[in-house]
């Protein structure tokens, strides 16, 4: 076991103690810290497969929309159409803080859809193709925010792992091995003057 170069003294036994339970410390912070990252990731892993799932369930209803709309109104008009409506970019990336990670939040205008197309050109099939990607952007975007966020939690954990193990499996064995060694040193000098005082009291 690898130990510190101190010089074995009162004064560095008590610097060696002192760093040791600081170290302690360190390490019960940071698996506390792991454990909250750990369970918020794993309940923004599970609010990413339920919406994943209501994402592929609203694509398929969305495309056999426009697939209707295609047959009806003809896919020439659609894609006109389509490419008329508006763009959305109305939106702005808050930040909210998790032990320390920042993780993203998606603020935008979440009022009614408006089209730029005349109704009378359409079918109600097209509107409701339209509408219901609409929903499917909303759903994307709340998509991208729980993955980002997940991405984050992931590697602060790692860092919090690998800052944690340092300290279990490096730095606090070296601690406890650099005290027992200094202790020792210090309880042979003192059997040592011990003796030696004995041998003088003796003469």
């Amino acid at each position: 076991m690898a130990v510190y170069k101190m010089t074995p003294t009162k004064a560095n036994l008590i610097k060696a103690k002192n760093s040791l339970e600081f170290a302690k410390k360190g390490y019960e912070l940071l698996d506390r810290k792991r454990t909250v990252l750990i369970r918020e990731m794993m309940s923004l892993i599970d609010k990413v497969k339920e919406l994943q799932e209501n994402i592929d369930k609203k694509f398929q209803a969305s495309y056999e929309n426009l697939k209707f709309a295609n047959i009806t109104m003809g896919s020439e008009a659609v894609e006109k159409i389509a490419l008329s409506l508006e763009k959305e970019d109305q939106f702005e990336i808050l930040f909210k803080s998790v032990m320390g990670v920042e993780l993203p939040t998606i603020k935008r205008d979440d009022t009614s859809f408006t089209t730029e197309y005349g109704f009378f050109r359409t079918n109600p099939a097209f509107d409701k193709a339209v509408l219901s990607f609409v929903d499917i952007r909303k759903l994307i975007y709340e998509l991208a925010e729980l993955e980002n966020s997940v991405y984050k939690l992931a590697m602060e954990i790692k860092k919090t792992q690998k800052r944690a193990n340092a300290l279990d499996k490096i730095q606090i064995p070296k601690y406890i091995s650099t005290i027992k060694y200094i202790e020792e040193v210090l309880e042979e000098k003192e059997r040592e003057d011990f003796f030696r005082l004995k041998r003088v009291k003796g003469r």
